[in-house]
């Protein structure tokens, strides 16, 4: 029998030991790790253009049903009132509490069967599953189909998704389509014609530089990537592998994986739903008891915009009153250089060393949670890290007191103390501190005003 997230809750006696123990698979994006070498991957969607394959790695969600416009705005914070065909939003979830669940990107390609899709890490998604379910039995006229990534999934995806990205993506662009990029408003989605075969076109960006995402039936994936690649040859266009894109959120200014709000009296019905293997693991230095450390609201981490008072929600009350009362900001931190080469020199020197940092991305558990010091006191907390070789900077994006600015120095303490027994965390490491400087997220000064300013 499956055992339960409310069941695994109750042999490991709480929440946060449970997850700071548990297993959870190092998770890899099933595309080569490199076609080149990450680094200059890495560089590609800043100084030339970068094709990122999205096909294999998130999970897909598909929905439809007469009720599941409502189902969705009972359940999330987004607004719907403009929503129709050839739009995406950001949708997020939060719980009674105003604390946030996740988020995941919604198209809404057309009218009719599997017309609305929800895309991206499976934490929002269940959620979304568990409530779409309970309203089917209620009678509700709502229906989803859930398609894992490529790991867990027999035969291939509904969809190819091609990213293409960086400052010379629209001269590829306009070669695919022998004239100007095709005119789509930010995260809208048209459709566009490659290689003679239909292609859907959302306008949006993974690392903060301007790109679309095409996808269409995978039978065309050959066929378009082909035509994509041939049109950047020229432009000196690269294909991203697993390393580096695992990497571009830090540029982007994206939290992948937010602490899922989860564990009070208003989830206890999808804890008994949910299997626990799914809920996934919390790695970093923040240690604490209290589960609700962990928790952050949408405008902890940037996601405020998602965020619309017009309509009733589960959570609303709650979430006016942290509107009205934001404690702490999305930032990046650039670690300081010469405490990140201890780190690194510690692996081969005698004795205990740090807990190993690795490159280009930091992460040893689903959701990475290290704990951020200012003079002595915990001010934040630092979630993704990693390297990014165009400014050959490690940094991390966090959640601080909005009481720091930008150009303060605080501490990142890396490594776990106490130890946990996940088998990805190294048995025998010592915790130290990282000095960091506070800057904006996104970092870039492209990412943080003209793409957003046109979102």
């Amino acid at each position: 029998m499956t055992e339960t997230l409310a069941q695994a809750i109750d042999r490991a006696g709480s929440a946060v030991e449970l997850l700071r123990n548990q297993n959870w698979p190092a998770f890899t994006f099933p595309v080569a790790p490199e076609f080149t070498n990450w680094r200059d991957e890495q560089r590609a969607w800043n100084t030339s253009v970068a094709l990122m394959d999205q096909s294999h790695h998130m999970t897909q969600l598909f929905l439809d049903g007469a009720d599941l416009i409502p189902l969705l705005s009972s359940i999330s914070p987004n607004t719907f009132a403009t929503f129709r065909p050839g739009v995406a939003k950001q949708l997020i979830s939060v719980n009674e509490d105003g604390y946030l669940i996740g988020d995941g990107i919604l198209f809404y390609n057309s009218e009719g069967p599997e017309g609305l899709v929800l895309i991206g890490h499976h934490i929002l998604i269940d959620w979304v599953r568990f409530n779409v379910e309970k309203a089917q039995s209620a009678g509700k006229d709502v229906r989803y189909r859930l398609e894992a990534n490529s790991h867990m999934r027999q035969g291939p995806p509904t969809f190819y998704r091609y990213e293409l990205q960086g400052p010379h993506a629209d001269l590829v662009m306009e070669k695919v389509f022998g004239g100007p990029a095709p005119e789509i408003k930010f995260f809208h989605i048209g459709d566009v014609t490659i290689a003679g075969r239909p292609v859907k076109a959302l306008r949006h960006g993974m690392a903060g530089q301007p790109g679309f995402e095409f996808y269409g039936p995978w039978e065309d994936n050959e066929i378009v990537l082909e035509a994509l690649m041939s049109a950047g040859a020229e432009h000196d266009i690269r294909r991203v592998g697993a390393k580096a894109y695992s990497s571009s959120p830090l540029e982007s200014g994206w939290v992948p994986t937010p602490f899922p709000a989860v564990f009070d009296d208003d989830f206890a019905e999808y804890r008994a739903w949910l299997p626990a293997a799914r809920i996934g693991s919390v790695a970093g230095s923040l240690y604490s008891t209290d589960v609700h450390d962990f928790y952050m609201t949408p405008f902890d981490i940037g996601l405020g915009r998602s965020v619309r008072f017009d309509h009733d929600f589960h959570g609303r009350e709650a979430l006016e009153k942290h509107a009205e009362n934001q404690r702490r900001r999305k930032v990046t931190l650039i670690w300081n250089a010469d405490d990140v080469a201890a780190v690194v020199r510690s692996q081969v020197e005698p004795g205990t060393p740090a807990k190993y940092l690795d490159f280009p991305k930091a992460r040893y558990g689903l959701y990475q949670m290290d704990e951020i010091l200012k003079d002595g006191e915990r001010v934040g907390i630092s979630t993704d890290a990693g390297y990014v070789a165009y400014d050959q900077l490690y940094m991390s994006l966090a959640t601080l007191d909005v009481g720091l600015r930008d150009g303060d120095e605080v501490e990142v303490v890396w490594g776990e103390d106490p130890i946990s027994r996940k088998d990805s965390v190294d048995a025998d490491h010592r915790q130290v501190r990282i000095r960091a400087t506070v800057a904006p997220a996104p970092y870039h000064d492209y990412a943080r005003t003209v793409y957003r300013a046109n979102a």
